[in-house]
This record gives C-alpha cells, structure tokens and sequence, in this order.
C-alpha cells in the first residue's frame, strides 16, 4: 500500500486526464472532462484514520462474537436461563446483523460511511456495556439484539469508507489488512474470553470491546476525510424493499440456525417458506422500485454475483467443517477445549498470514486465477480432513487446518476486492453489505449442512441417540466433509467468471483505470 505524497500523484488522476503544469489534472485529447470517470480522492486524503476505524472495527465484531462462545455456559448457569435462551444470545444477534446489513449500507450510502460508522461503533459500546450489567437473561437477549443492530450499521461502513478513501487498484493491500486483523481477533478471542471468563467472569468479556468502540467512534466524527463528489442526487432509501429483504433474510437465518439446532420441524419448515415467499416479493418490488435497494448493475455485475458467490461457498464449506473438526478433536481425541484449539491454530494463522500474500497474488496474477487456486486449496483442505481417524496425529490434524486456512484467508480478500472494485462509490455501502451478508449466511448455512448430514448419516448407520459412538462419528464425519469438500470446488468453478486481471494501472501511464461498469466483463 502507497502513500498519497510525491510520485503517487500521477497515480492519483482518473484514467483518460494527464498532468498539467503544477500537477494540475487536465484531460487528455478527446476525452470530455469528467464524463465516464471516477473520482478519486488525490494525495490530501489522509487514509491512515479511515484504515484504524475499518481494521478495528472488523475486530471488535469478530472478537465480540468468538469471545461469547467461551462464556455462553457460565451466562446460562449464573442467569438461571435454558439452554434455548441461550442459545438465543447468539441467534438473536445473528438475525438482527444479517438483516440489516444491506439496508445499513445503503445509509452509509446517503448519509455517509463516516457518520453511519460512528454511530454503530458508539452503539455497540453501549450495548456490549449494558450486556455486562444486564440483570436477566431477558436483558441480554434485547441487548445482544440492539448489538446486532449497531453492528449491522458499523460493518458495512468498514468496507463503504475503504473504497471511498482508496483509488481500486490500492484496495488490496487495505483489505488484506483488515482480514488479517479478523483472523487475528478469531483466534485471539477463545483464549482472551477463557481468560478473562476465568479470572473476572462472563460478563467481564462484553467491557473488552467498549473502550476500542468508543475511540474508533469519537475518531470517525472528529477527523474528517474528504470523500469523493456525489455524481448525481442521493440514493433513496427504499424502505419497503429494506423492510422486504430484512423479513427474508431474518427467516432464512432462523430456519439455517433451528435446522442446526433441532432438524427439520414444523416451525423451521414455516421459516423456509417465509424466506422464499419474502424473496419472491422482494425481488418483483426491487424490479418496479424507482430507486431499489440493490442496484440492478451491481448485483448483475459478471463479476460482483459470482464473487458473492464464492464468498458464500467457501465462508459455508470453512464453517460447517470447523464445526465437524471441533467434535472430532473433543469427542473423538478426547482433547480439552484449549488443546483442540491449539491443534486448530493453524487455520487461523494461515488467515493472518495469507491475507498479505492474497494482495500480491492479486495484483500480479488476478482475481480468476487467485481465487480459483485458493479455493481448489481450501477443497484439499477440507478433504484431507475428511481422512482423518483415531490415530490421526497433530500433523495430519494440522496440515488439514493449514490448507483451509490459506485457502479462505485468500478468498475473503480476493472475492472481497472484486465486490468492492466493481461497485461505483455512490453504492460502496450497499457493496459491503452484501459482502457481509454473504459472510454471515455462509458459515450458517454451512453449519446447517453439516448438521444435517452428520445427524443423517450416523443415525441411519447406527442408531439414534444423543451421542455417537467414535465408529459412528467417523462413518458420517467422511461424506460430511466430502460433501463440502464438493461446495469449495463448487466455488473454485465460479470463480474462472471473475476478471481475468484486477482495476490496475492504464498501459504505459501511470494514472489510476477507472473501473468499467459494475456489469462489464473483467473491468476488475
């Protein structure tokens, strides 16, 4: 990632201008200044703060989320709550988050990813405080809920102020950052949330985020970063369609989450049933609205659907085998919670240190050829995974996490920038919002298939019961895995529809390629 200073100059100017006298931008013969080009901030933006808020803002939300994995039996105990109000601390987070993502760029959008952000991030300092104070179950449950909801107004605006503040061909190394903060949040948040869960108690873990939140949001109103000249008038907000794609997504969530949980039952069958009825209507609003949520260009994109996509399948074929893993190394090995985890580590080392090395890839060899490769990896990892048994040891067990890990690390940033890129500036919010919707249907929809499959295949092998014997776990642990092994490779045949080559530089200039239309084929 390049500063903004000096020589970046060049680099700075939309495609189609050169350098006048005094570095003034002038555009070049035959191009009709400011037709068909993007405006990009020049070298006064100061990108440094907009980075901070973005990295530690996907932290705080990926910390938040691992950390209360730790706790949830200490919180049910102490509170007196079941199992299924529980449980509910993390559902009703997740539906609150997935359906508001989009809706929650789109304000970004109109408003301002600054603003938005700061609002969400200050938000959820109040209440992960008022989780830790709660005094019922009932509480923690309405405020994990208003959680989600800030987080959903804080998540997409990480990415909206990301594009805003940086030309397409140096988003990258920014996004590559950013992952490499989660996976460092993912695997610091068991041991910090164990820790802290041990020496101070559950609710010690909801203060952990409060401080960070408060600064990044006191940061993002008090330094201002010029964003680019509004083309045209504001998005509307199209509530209807908001209030449309939150119902579908919010039953679409809730029935992934009660398969999971409890099968196929009468309730989550009526939950499916809304999700595709409510994806009917929204669909047929979004296509007479004047102003739709979702602009037809960019989720038609050639590039922006398939990343989607790929996003959705590797995010689904990751979670549901970390969910499988994690049985297998408890029930199966017989480890503790902190040794499964360490035989698990590399997954989340291999994330901090692809992420970096995704950046490179992308920029000298591409999105098609990056993404493909990084998903056909994380296929083998899965599969390798697949093979495992009783006498599996820490090599075998962390060679397969090593290549899952690699494999995701390098599609999150990848597929990521392709949604990014390809989205204009004025819909950088609503971009983001699929991104993270994506990354939040993913992993549940990935748990739910692996649920399914592991309760299908060793129940019908032998028998019924709570628990599986190890010969039962590992007769369904195999197709299992075998069968997300199928939804990575899946995913890698995806992705040869992504660009050939990423936004970069105009042959033999130094100026920034504006991206072509979001629906234009390898515009990158």
């Amino acid at each position: 990632m390049r500063g903004g200073s000096g020589a970046g100059r060049e680099a700075a100017a939309p495609a189609g201008a050169g350098a006048g006298p005094g570095g003034a931008v002038l555009p070049r013969a035959g191009v009709a200044a400011g037709a068909g080009r993007e405006e990009v901030p020049g070298d006064g933006v100061r990108r440094k703060p907009v980075l901070a808020c973005s990295v530690l803002g996907a932290m705080i939300v990926a910390l938040d989320g691992t950390v209360l994995t730790v706790v949830q039996p200490a919180l049910q105990r102490d509170l007196g709550a079941s199992f299924a109000q529980a449980q509910w601390t993390s559902t009703g987070y997740l539906i609150a988050v997935a359906s508001l993502l989009v809706f929650a760029g789109r304000l970004g959008d109109r408003y301002g990813h600054r603003r938005v952000f700061a609002v969400g991030a200050l938000g959820f300092a109040l209440a992960s405080a008022g989780t830790g104070l709660a005094s019922g179950v009932g509480w923690v449950i309405a405020l994990r809920v208003a959680q989600g909801v800030f987080g959903a107004l804080l998540q997409p605006a990480t990415l909206g102020m990301l594009r805003a503040a940086y030309p397409p061909d140096r988003l990258g190394m920014p996004i590559a950052v950013r992952t490499s903060a989660i996976g460092l949040a993912a695997a610091a948040g068991p041991v910090a949330g164990g820790a802290l869960a041990t020496e101070l108690g559950w609710r010690s873990v909801f203060f952990l985020s409060v401080v960070p939140a408060v600064v990044i949001g006191v940061l993002a109103l008090v330094v201002r970063v010029p964003e680019p000249p509004r083309e045209g008038p504001p998005p509307g907000l199209d509530p209807a369609g908001a209030v449309l794609l939150a119902v579908t997504l919010a039953c679409l969530v809730y029935t992934l989450v009660g398969v999971a949980d409890s099968g196929r039952t009468a309730v989550t069958a009526l939950g499916a049933g809304g999700a595709v009825l409510g994806a009917a209507v929204f669909l047929r609003h979004e296509r007479r609205a004047a102003s739709p949520l979702i602009p037809p260009r960019l989720i038609g994109s050639a590039a922006v659907g398939p990343a989607l996509g790929i996003l959705v399948a590797a995010s689904a074929a990751m979670f549901g085998t970390l969910f499988v893993g994690t049985y297998f190394l408890q029930d199966v090995l017989e480890l503790d919670p902190l040794h499964s985890a360490v035989r698990a580590l590399p997954l989340a080392v291999m994330m901090i240190v692809s992420a970096p090395c995704a950046a490179v890839l992308l920029r000298r060899y591409g999105p098609r050829r990056t993404v493909t490769a990084a998903m056909a990896v994380l296929a083998l990892g899965v599969l390798a995974l697949s093979r495992l048994d009783q006498a599996s040891g820490p090599v075998a067990v962390g060679g397969g996490f090593l290549l899952v890990g690699a494999g995701f690390g390098t599609v999150m940033v990848a597929a990521t920038a392709v949604v990014v890129r390809h989205a204009p500036v004025a819909g950088a919010g609503v971009a983001g919002g699929l991104q993270q919707t994506a990354m939040n249907v993913g992993p549940t929809l990935g748990i739910a298939a692996a649920t399914t499959l592991m309760t299908a295949l060793a129940g019908h092998a032998h028998g019924t019961g709570p628990h599986w014997t190890d010969g039962a776990f590992l007769a369904a642990m195999g197709p299992t895995l075998t069968a997300l092994a199928a939804v990575a490779a899946l995913g890698a045949a995806a992705g040869t529809r992504l660009p050939a080559r990423a936004a970069g530089r105009a042959a033999g200039t130094g100026a920034t390629a504006a991206p072509g239309p979001p629906d234009a084929p390898g515009g990158g």
